[in-house]
């Protein structure tokens, strides 16, 4: 131990006879006549040896006072560590002490200001007052008025000090009455008059700064707001008073809109709801406070419109930036809807103030709703396209398990009625895509925009019946005509049965679903007639001319679908595959012999075209259930274009006006029979339409004038009516499947003998007339 200590001792004497020398060594510097260029001159005479020894001295006495920074480091760390801490705690503590110093100081200069008098040339004409006092003294005891004059500015002084606002008014109007009265009556000397005018002036002055400052201040009070406006306008700065009152509450909304922080992650419509509350209320209480304390002053309300449009727009432009602009650009429109739904509603509680800002804010919103529905529109023609590329065209009952049975339509039977009809499964698609779409449309009703709305569904419509036209058979030459069907593909409708749904499909979207939908955007006025049950809701939309247009517009593309199909029903009937036609010149001007060895029946075209009605009603009766008239309206657009091919076919007509031989009785007879077998079955089926029956007309008499002119009488070789009658009503049994037994074979040189009683096959007859329900005939 002894020895250690001793060690330790021995290790440490250097240390302390080294700092000795150090501090020795100082000494020369710290005197008062330290001479620099004598103490260089001294050290500069040291040898080599010397120079090197100093040299070693000082390498030593830097690696000494390494080891011994070193060692106090490693001994004090904590207490420097918590001396820094304390250290740093002391400098907030100053820092606060200074900043409440700061205010204290403030304060006090504040109050001294609102003590002292300022103006310079006011204490002069105080001086001046107190001389002509003294004066008046002299010539006798000064007057209470003119004490008074003297006493006025300090207490006006005091009482705008301790911010006493009503009595300094009171005290100015005072002042202001006396001074009046003093200049009549001439009580008061020129100087005190002129002193106490300038003290009503100046400190009027004053008063309004004092005011306009602290109606300035975010920390005052609503009620002190008013107050502090209120005296100002008071003071007779009323322009200055009202911006004012718009500016401060400008301020403590923006102040207020400091908490909200929106995200790209946010909810737009929450972002919506909290800014509205924030703008508008300010806005309304704004325009409470102007009314209450300017009135309805035109001045003062032309500035608040102006002002809160300003707010409007600028709320509008944060509203797009934060929650439409994402929203409409992916298509959201029921974001976007309810993001305006919500504003417009804040926006409309104004009116009740006078305040009609929703205008201003549809038309800000307005180019965002537009992209929202147009990008929504877009995702419906899209949705649908993919599906019809894809569609089997047979008809079934919507899902159970839709969107739309868990939300709210118009009425409940409605509804039913919706769920009831059958469809392919792209159109409904369609229709769902459809009736979710309107659910969103209530703000744009609101924003003029229903007519756009009503438009851009029109056109994914006629996009999708063009590509229903498409999915015809023989239509693929007529796709160039077609707008907006693109290069989109889509399954063939090959059966007859698929080709109807087609037209299942356009009609019942067109007649039914797509108006009832867009009953949305025609909100009735009536309630009465709203309420009233017997009205059927297609009878209300009718109440609306624009609604009334645009379902026109449906049905006529609907119509472009049936006239196509009706179109290739008849080419295929009339032509064969290698272009010969059924319905030649040369089958009736042919005709030659006698009439009593002709087994008549109506020619092969005329059957074909009764079976595939036939074949086509069957069919219809089971898809247009409730809808009989469309099923017979195709029906009998498809017996008109037949006929009326015929009426309008130059060459037939040349052939049999000008062909090498004259129409003869046999061919009248057969002619006047087909047409009359036409009429016979359109009749029965219920489609025997004016046009019809006029074009079947004009055809016999265009016949029988061609006829005349061979000089032959057409009454003498053609039977009475009864007895055609009788051919066509046993003709059509025979097709329906129900024959009669005939004795005696037909002739074969019969145009007819294709289609007898004995040889007549079914499935000959179904195969020509392009069906395959070949049952309806066995």
């Amino acid at each position: 131990m002894a020895s250690a200590k001793t060690s330790s001792r021995s290790r440490g004497t250097p240390v302390k006879e080294n700092g000795t020398k150090l501090e020795d060594g100082l000494n020369v510097f710290k005197s008062d006549r330290f001479d620099a260029d004598s103490y260089v001159q001294s050290k500069c005479s040291l040898n080599e040896k010397e120079i090197r020894q100093l040299c070693s001295y000082l390498l030593g006495l830097k690696r000494t006072s390494a080891e011994e920074m070193r060692k106090s480091v490693y001994a004090n760390y904590a207490a420097f560590i918590r001396t820094s801490r304390e250290i740093s705690d002391l400098e907030g503590e100053l820092s606060s002490i200074r900043n409440l110093l700061s205010t204290q100081a403030t304060l006090i200069h504040g109050l001294a200001e609102g003590v002292n008098i300022d103006s310079l040339p006011l204490k002069a004409s105080e001086g001046s007052i107190v001389n002509e006092l003294l004066s008046n003294v002299e010539d006798g005891e000064p007057s209470d008025l003119e004490k008074w004059s003297v006493e006025f500015p300090d207490m006006l002084d005091v009482l705008l000090a301790e911010r006493r606002v009503d009595e300094a008014l009171a005290a100015l109007d005072e002042g202001e009455r006396v001074a009046a009265e003093a200049k009549e009556t001439e009580s008061l000397s020129p100087g005190i008059l002129r002193s106490l005018e300038m003290t009503v002036t100046e400190r009027r002055q004053k008063m309004a700064d004092q005011l306009a400052e602290a109606a300035c201040q975010p920390s005052t009070r609503s009620s002190e707001l008013r107050a502090a406006i209120s005296a100002l306008k008071k003071l007779g700065d009323g322009a200055r008073a009202h911006s004012l009152l718009l500016n401060a509450h400008l301020q403590r909304y923006q102040y207020n809109m400091q908490s909200l922080r929106p995200s790209s992650t946010s909810y737009g419509g929450a972002y919506t709801a909290a800014l509205s509350q924030i703008v508008f209320s300010a806005i309304a209480q704004a325009a409470s406070d102007s009314l209450a304390i300017f009135g309805k002053e035109r001045e003062y309300s032309s500035e608040l419109v102006m002002w809160a449009t300003e707010q409007t727009e600028a709320f509008a432009v944060l509203v797009k930036r934060h929650a439409l602009a994402s929203s409409a650009a992916a298509g959201g429109l029921r974001a976007a809807a309810e993001c305006v739904q919500i504003a417009l509603g804040h926006c409309s509680l104004l009116e009740a103030r006078g305040l009609a800002l929703c205008p201003v804010l549809i038309k800000l919103f307005r180019p965002s709703v537009e992209q929202a529905l147009n990008a929504n529109i877009k995702r419906i023609e899209e949705s649908t396209a993919a599906l019809a590329a894809a569609d089997d065209w047979v008809l079934t009952y919507p899902p159970t398990s839709t969107r739309q049975s868990g939300r709210s339509s118009v009425t409940s039977l409605g509804n039913a009625a919706v769920f009831q009809h059958k469809l392919s499964s792209s159109a409904h698609r369609f229709n769902l895509m459809v009736q979710d779409f309107f659910e969103d449309v209530g703000p744009l009703l609101s924003m003029q925009l229903g007519g756009q709305t009503l438009e851009g569904l029109f056109q994914v419509f006629n996009s999708y019946v063009n590509m229903l036209i498409k999915a015809l058979p023989g239509s693929m030459e007529e796709e160039a005509n077609f707008e907006g069907s693109g290069n989109k593909i889509v399954r063939m409708a090959e059966t007859e049965a698929q080709q109807i749904a087609l037209l299942a499909n356009a009609s019942l979207l067109a007649d039914e679903l797509l108006p009832r939908a867009a009953m949305k955007l025609a909100p009735l006025n009536q309630t009465s007639y709203k309420d009233d049950p017997r009205r059927r809701p297609l009878d209300r939309q009718n109440r609306h001319p624009e609604q009334r247009e645009w379902r026109k517009r449906l049905v006529n593309s609907v119509d472009r679908l049936k006239d196509t199909f009706c179109r290739q029903h008849a080419l295929d009937l009339i032509f064969t595959e290698d272009g010969d036609s059924h319905l030649s010149a040369e089958m009736y001007i042919n005709m030659v012999g006698n009439a009593d060895e002709v087994d008549w029946f109506p020619s092969l075209i005329y059957q074909e075209l009764f079976v595939k009605l036939n074949c086509m009603a069957t069919i219809a009766a089971e898809m247009f259930v409730g809808r009989e008239r469309f099923a017979t309206l195709l029906l009998m657009r498809l017996t008109e274009t037949v006929i009326l091919w015929l009426s309008e076919d130059q060459s037939f007509w040349d052939d049999i006006e000008e062909g090498p031989r004259p129409l003869g009785p046999l061919g009248l007879h057969q002619f006047y029979l087909d047409m009359k077998f036409v009429m016979c079955f359109a009749s029965q089926g219920r489609y025997l339409s004016r046009n019809l029956h006029r074009a079947v007309n004009e055809i016999i008499s265009k016949a029988v004038a061609v006829f005349s002119a061979t000089g032959m009488d057409p009454d003498s070789v053609l039977p009475e009516d009864e007895w055609f009658n009788e051919i066509c009503q046993d003709a059509m049994e025979r097709l329906s499947g129900k024959p009669k037994g005939i004795d005696g074979d037909r002739e074969v040189n019969s145009p007819t003998a294709s289609v007898s009683a004995q040889s007549i096959s079914s499935d000959e007859v179904c195969m020509k007339a392009g069906s395959s329900f070949c049952s309806l005939v066995e």
